[in-house]
């Protein structure tokens, strides 16, 4: 896909979702950094359920770390994977207070060695939480990128890359939230809804498909 085409894109895209924003409810870095753990294999809307009673007590690590891990798992049971959930998310909570104060960190560099930290998770905290350009590559992500041809590649980081590379750096996180919202409203990854897609004309998927 050449440039000209993926500029069309992102002008299209951005028509179409301007103002689009996370979808995980958060007042503040730390909170954030719980939701999107929380979110990993689960909707932003089952978390903002959880969350909404979960943040009213606890909502610091200090907080967090006077849960065990079962407590914890209860509380956080039906966003799924809940135990892992619970054990990743205390042992961030313990990184937190023991190498950085009790505030999250601002790098990626810190915010990948804290558990259940990857790359994906730790570029919403810094995109959203902290204002740094970032593109955080989920499952809508990662396969827009391919089906559309804007990105094409095997594994998450990949793709990251290549995005990082074909998006000008002031638009990584709108764009982010962009093909996000896209790949929820028309782009479904079963039935792709192809008849009303405004990217249609310069979607390799779709031309491919003709």
């Amino acid at each position: 896909m050449n440039k000209e085409k993926r500029k069309e894109i992102l002008n299209i895209l951005e028509e179409t979702y301007k103002g689009a924003k996370c979808g995980l409810d958060f007042n503040s870095p730390f909170e954030l950094l719980i939701s999107t753990i929380l979110s990993a294999q689960c909707t932003d809307e089952r978390v903002n359920m959880v969350t909404k009673e979960l943040y009213k007590e606890y909502n610091t690590p200090e907080a967090f770390l006077t849960l065990s891990e079962e407590e914890l798992g209860e509380k956080i049971r039906s966003c799924g994977f809940y135990k892992n959930k619970s054990k990743n998310i205390l042992g961030a909570c313990r990184g937190i207070m023991e190498k950085h104060n009790g505030q999250v960190p601002q790098t990626m560099e810190e915010l990948i060695e804290l558990p259940g930290v990857g790359r994906k998770t730790a570029n919403v905290v810094l995109s959203n939480a902290f204002g740094v350009p970032a593109i955080a590559v989920d499952t809508h992500v990662f396969r827009l990128s391919n089906r559309i041809g804007l990105a094409k590649g095997k594994n998450v980081e990949e793709v990251e890359e290549k995005l990082m590379k074909n998006i000008p750096k002031s638009m990584w996180s709108d764009a982010h939230h962009y093909i996000i919202w896209h790949g929820r409203k028309i782009c479904n990854a079963r039935k792709p809804k192809c008849d009303i897609c405004p990217l249609a004309p310069h979607c390799e998927y779709f031309n491919g498909k003709q």
